[in-house]
């Protein structure tokens, strides 16, 4: 069985190769919401200390200069449009480029500390996923004067929307805040995650509530998206910045922390198995990043790289956004060596990585 379907696999891969040969992009737009994994600049425009707009961020972007992307280069959404056959990618939905004709092929609404929990985005001044929403609404409408109510329909259904968010929920919030620990265990805590997940995708009617039948269709089923992607939690305690802060010392995994990201991830698995019975026409894949960036972090050299326990930026056990700066001492001068580039986030080359099992795993929402 295993066999057959790695066959249907590669032969569909070639399919889409193809298919991405010709100048036809496999989808008609690719809309990307979410924290600082895919933010490609929207915290550029915000008041809030989370950056990525200085070097040495972006040092090894096409244009050698920061974009705003915690990165030293492309990230694995940037890779996932290249393999989708678009030429460019979806811009930042607060920055110049986000303007006319070129939004018609997908914008990025994602923010640096945002999460799934509206506190998490307040506490760092970022975009919370509400607001996210509000701004999709807004380029909804800007889409539909350009292209026409009916094939902008087309656009919003047969566009992969993609989320990333949970990761700033638990090491920017609730690791570091005892008030929320006090509150609520990890269980409790990524049960509130998964109903903010599931009201992301398609909030519940109820009068009680909501009264504005408006309010009720600020979700992205119901504004018309059919194709969804969300990324699960990654394998949080191997994170360099974490084992820094949480691992009392060690130099390996905090496997607490793992062992709460695989509960969340078990949680968003069930829960979107739910939304799919429930929602007629949904296409939505759990995308497993966990273990593809556990492989890389375990047996880097197997994946091409030598160092996955520090980062390449400074002392790589630590820094990010404004501590990864061009004045950080120790700075690899060669990231592709490196699983990550910052202490939360990985570097082009894992991306790449990434971005190739994220291809396998969605091909449930191209076909």
């Amino acid at each position: 069985m295993g066999n057959a379907s790695s066959f249907w696999a590669t032969f569909f891969l070639l399919v889409l190769v193809a298919s991405v040969a010709r100048g036809d992009p496999l989808v008609p737009a690719l809309i990307i919401f979410g924290d600082s994994v895919v933010d490609v600049g929207n915290n550029n425009n915000l008041t809030t200390l989370i950056k990525a707009n200085f070097l040495p961020y972006g040092r090894d972007y096409v244009t050698h200069r920061p974009t705003g992307r915690f990165c030293n280069g492309k990230l694995a959404t940037d890779f996932t449009a290249e393999y989708l056959g678009f030429t460019t990618y979806p811009p930042a939905y607060l920055s110049p480029d986000a303007s006319d004709r070129n939004i018609l092929t997908g914008a990025n609404f994602a923010s640096a500390a945002s999460g799934l929990y509206e506190g998490t985005a307040q506490s760092y001044s970022a975009i919370s996923l509400t607001r996210q929403l509000s701004y999709y609404r807004d380029y909804q409408m800007k889409v539909v004067n350009m292209a026409g109510q009916a094939r902008a329909n087309d656009i919003f259904s047969g566009a992969i929307h993609l989320l990333s968010a949970g990761s700033s929920d638990f090491i920017q919030n609730y690791y570091i805040n005892p008030v929320l620990r006090g509150l609520y265990s990890v269980d409790r805590f990524s049960d509130l995650l998964m109903s903010s997940y599931s009201s992301f995708i398609q909030l519940l009617r109820s009068t009680e509530l909501f009264s504005n039948k408006e309010v009720l269709r600020q979700n992205l089923y119901g504004l018309g998206a059919r194709r969804i992607g969300v990324t699960s939690l990654p394998p949080t305690g191997c994170l360099p910045a974490a084992i820094t802060l949480f691992g009392a010392g060690s130099n390996q995994c905090v496997e607490r922390l793992n062992q709460d990201a695989i509960l969340f991830n078990y949680k968003l698995n069930s829960t979107s198995q739910g939304l799919v019975q429930k929602l007629p026409g949904l296409k939505l894949v759990v995308f497993d990043i966990y273990q593809p960036l556990l492989d890389m972090i375990r047996k880097p050299s197997d994946n091409g790289f030598f160092e996955s326990r520090r980062a390449c930026c400074g002392t790589g056990t630590l820094e990010t956004s404004v501590l990864c700066n061009d004045r950080s001492v120790g700075t690899c001068s060669n990231a592709t060596e490196y699983v990550f580039w910052d202490g939360f986030h990985p570097s082009e080359a894992a991306n790449q990585v990434l971005a190739g099992d994220l291809l396998q795993q969605g091909f449930d929402l191209i076909s």
